[in-house]
């Protein structure tokens, strides 16, 4: 299935740049721009999870498969953003040239906010007739929410205050929570809210999603400084030219791999209790402990 999730993602986002590209031709480099990094070839978790939750709890496919593209939108557009140069400036994403490498730095800056805006297009016309309104209107609201000062954004800013700076630990998991975590807690929100499930339920989903964001980051930090630039389709070892205060350097490696080994247990007993088994879910964790050396 997760194969299949990233395929169904794949396929329609093309779908989607195609229809609403179609008569722009005067901004064509735009919606070249925009689909250029959508769709460089990725793992696509946050759709692929997002689809799992829906499927789970009984969600029809079609109504959750915008809300995946949404999401995969929004994270184009925070890649845009974080590689630019008077970000993190990067050469390279998913082992291609970034986006401003191809088409200059303006038109990158424009794309990744005509991203911003097209992903939340996407919920309202795609989800209008086969959601409720209410439904519409809390996926938006979590949309917009994750993509703006109350999250990516937010653990953006924190992020480039904390450049050439001693900072603390609390301030490191607020950098994570809602440079990183934040899109992964939307992914599984989306989902649980197409299908409908209970609060109760809903609220241990969002643990599990919070635990997830903190588990890729603490990966994402360990393949820094273990994986060559090739094996990781971006520039290694930046985190430490940057002098960023990262799991490994507060921890050192092994204690780091084991915080990121009890995140995945502690997820696992979360699904246990919600009596939730999943293929999927165990899929990526295995795709990403398989890249741990």
């Amino acid at each position: 299935m997760l194969q299949k999730y990233k395929e169904i993602t794949v396929k329609k986002l093309e779908e989607y740049f195609d229809e609403y590209s179609l008569n722009s031709s005067y901004s064509k480099i735009i919606w070249d721009s925009m689909r250029y990094t959508t769709l460089l070839d990725g793992k696509r978790l946050r759709a692929i999870m997002c689809l799992e939750v829906a499927n789970l709890f009984g969600a029809k496919l079609e109504n959750a498969i915008p809300c995946a593209c949404a999401l995969e939108i929004m994270h184009a557009y925070s890649l845009i953003h974080d590689d630019l140069p008077c970000m993190d400036n990067d050469d390279l994403r998913r082992g291609k040239a970034t986006n401003h490498k191809v088409f200059g730095e303006a038109i990158a800056v424009l794309a990744g906010d005509a991203l911003i805006s097209f992903g939340a297009q996407l919920l309202i016309d795609k989800l209008s007739g086969n959601c409720s309104s209410d439904v519409v209107i809390d996926v938006v609201r979590d949309y917009l929410n994750t993509a703006g000062a109350m999250g990516i954004v937010a653990g953006q800013v924190a992020d480039i205050e904390a450049e050439n700076k001693k900072i603390d630990f609390d301030n490191l998991k607020y950098i994570h929570k809602y440079k990183t975590g934040t899109l992964f807690n939307c992914s599984i929100t989306m989902g649980a809210k197409i299908a409908g499930v209970k609060t109760h339920v809903l609220n241990r989903l969002k643990e599990y999603a919070d635990n997830f964001g903190i588990l890729f980051q603490v990966y994402d930090d360990i393949i820094d400084c273990t994986l060559s630039t090739s094996e990781l389709g971006k520039t290694a070892g930046k985190d430490e030219i940057s002098n960023k205060l990262t799991y490994v350097s507060a921890f050192g490696l092994d204690k780091a791999k084991n915080i990121f080994y009890s995140l995945i247990q502690r997820n696992h007993d979360i699904l246990n209790e919600l009596k939730i088994s999943s293929d999927v879910f165990n899929d990526i964790e295995e795709m990403l402990v398989k890249r741990i050396k």
